[in-house]
């Protein structure tokens, strides 16, 4: 983990992939997204601003079930779990990516804004 926090400073606008790094795959009909903070005060504005509704309106459209999201603490990350989300999954699905290994990517290129001075702190 960085000890430098800057940028994951409340005042900026910022891509999730500037403060955290990811990875993805699939079992089934269901795919995962990891999201790992880069510092303690990433995790924070991670916490606050990437949420399960985030993310599920990001792949609206993809997903026809729910997106969850399980806080990992302890690695200061974030677990998204997207059911009925890939057609079938594997050898079913017609899509490009029927096994859901591009999706961190999507989630890494979501952009952040900036948050407002009261809800930095809490």
């Amino acid at each position: 983990m960085r000890d430098d926090d800057s940028d994951a400073s409340p005042e900026r606008a910022v891509r999730v992939e500037e403060i955290a790094y990811g990875r993805s795959g699939d079992k089934a009909n269901t795919f995962n997204v990891g999201i790992i903070a880069e510092s303690e005060a990433a995790y924070r504005r991670l916490d606050r601003q990437l949420t399960a509704a985030r993310v599920a309106d990001l792949f609206d459209g993809f997903v026809d079930g729910t997106v969850t999201r399980y806080r990992l603490p302890n690695l200061s990350g974030f677990n998204f779990v997207a059911t009925e989300a890939l057609d079938g999954g594997g050898q079913r699905s017609l899509r490009y990516d029927s096994q859901g290994k591009t999706y961190a990517a999507a989630v890494l290129r979501l952009e952040l804004p900036p948050m407002s001075v009261d809800t930095a702190d809490e």
